[in-house]
């Protein structure tokens, strides 16, 4: 059952309600589990439906798994990007190298997943929209966990009393700074900002990603297939977080455009089609790393809880896999029990493939000419390289099986 419209109270024969906020990837993901184990699960989201488009993103090693038990391996295969080509540039514009992109990603050819993040979205709401309550247009405002459940004031004026909430609401989570305090403290900034929006395909390009370099500044221009849209990202040398700015759409493009004034290659374009794109997406290239993933009947999940950075290729994956332990922690348990056992047996996976970010950074947007010129030999001699095979971060974790039984029990295999 899906409403949009309004929140009501409803309850399964368990008689346990949970709060999930944030319907993008880890929230649905984590309702289909949850609704599986016997919860009245409701999704609250800000925005006013499913978000589609979006960045290209990778589902990989252990995500694959929970994907194929979620019945969704097959319609994400059909979305598959064939991504062929990575071609570096120098700062005049002229190659340096053209490989596969699995031999700079780590990933594996005819198993690992690129998908459109709207096609993995449309995918998950699609799982589980007619099991849940979808509540669209709406945000939680404050949560009190004084009593025996938690009470939540939504932003929209309703109350409601849940046995649990989860925060499934991103790096920026509202979920994680009501419960836990502000970002700052979970913060660990990586050095870069970055700015991903599309814009027209003038350059022919068809399943390939071409980047050009100079120290401190990357562009990069993304043809998924043959469309007529190309995702253009800008990335730069950061030491800082220009806090002041990340919610500021004026002050963004004014930084971008200022730290690329004078670029070469297609920059201008890129900078003219900056000014008027609609879809521009804004951050800090970081990371979020806390202590615990929970507070009394409160628990956090995918970015919220351990953002890697895109610089591991693993956001995606990671939700996915922590919604999936996260529900199967919980099944048979009390809260209390659960969210020991969800960290338990997920934080080694995190910190794994957190730790891929290592200079991963700095090998692929380096700050000095020097570096610069010592990737670039290192790309010299990779493309006439085989592409590398996956890194074992990504199938660090082996799923262990929850099943449902009669009786409200889990068999866990």
């Amino acid at each position: 059952m899906t409403r949009t419209d309004q929140l009501t109270d409803s309850r399964t024969t368990s008689g346990r309600t949970v709060l999930i906020s944030g319907a993008s990837i880890a929230g649905p993901a984590l309702a289909f589990w949850l609704n599986r184990y016997g919860y009245a699960v409701t999704v609250v989201e800000r925005a006013g439906t499913v978000r589609s488009g979006g960045y290209p993103i990778d589902v990989r090693g252990t995500a694959l798994e929970v994907v194929r038990r979620m019945g969704l391996l097959p319609r994400l295969r059909d979305a598959h990007i064939d991504l062929r080509r990575l071609t570096f540039l120098e700062g005049d514009g002229s190659e340096v190298a053209s490989v596969h992109p699995h031999a700079v990603t780590g990933g594996v050819e005819g198993k690992d997943l690129e998908v459109r993040r709207g096609d993995l979205t449309d995918a998950l709401h699609g799982a589980v929209r007619d099991d849940v309550e979808f509540v669209f247009g709406d945000s939680i405002d404050t949560l009190d966990q004084s009593g025996s459940g938690v009470d939540v004031t939504f932003s929209g004026g309703r109350e409601r009393t849940f046995d649990m909430v989860f925060g499934a609401d991103g790096a920026h989570s509202r979920t994680r700074e009501e419960v836990f305090g502000p970002e700052v403290q979970f913060h660990r900034h990586l050095g870069y900002c970055f700015a991903v929006f599309t814009m027209r395909n003038t350059f022919g390009l068809s399943h390939e990603t071409v980047m050009w370099n100079t120290p401190g500044r990357a562009a990069a221009l993304y043809a998924v297939g043959d469309d007529d849209e190309v995702h253009a990202f800008l990335n730069f040398a950061a030491p800082e977080p220009p806090f002041d700015t990340f919610a500021d759409p004026d002050r963004q493009r004014d930084l971008v455009t200022a730290i690329f004034a004078n670029a070469g290659w297609e920059v201008p374009n890129m900078l003219a089609a900056l000014r008027e794109a609609d879809d521009v997406f804004f951050d800090g290239v970081s990371q979020i790393r806390m202590p615990r993933w929970s507070s009394g009947r409160v628990a956090l999940v995918g970015d919220a809880a351990y953002a890697p950075s895109f610089l591991t290729g693993q956001g995606s994956s990671l939700a996915l896999v922590g919604a999936y332990m996260l529900a199967g922690s919980l099944a048979g348990r009390d809260h209390t029990a659960g969210f020991a056992a969800y960290e338990n047996g997920t934080r080694e996976f995190v910190a794994v493939n957190q730790g891929l970010v290592g200079s991963g950074g700095a090998t692929l947007f380096p700050t000095t000419a020097e570096a610069l010129e010592r990737r670039n030999a290192g790309l010299r001699d990779l493309s006439a390289m085989p592409p590398a095979q996956a890194r074992p971060a990504h199938s660090a974790l082996t799923l262990p099986e929850f099943r449902p039984m009669r009786g409200g029990t889990i068999d866990r295999g």
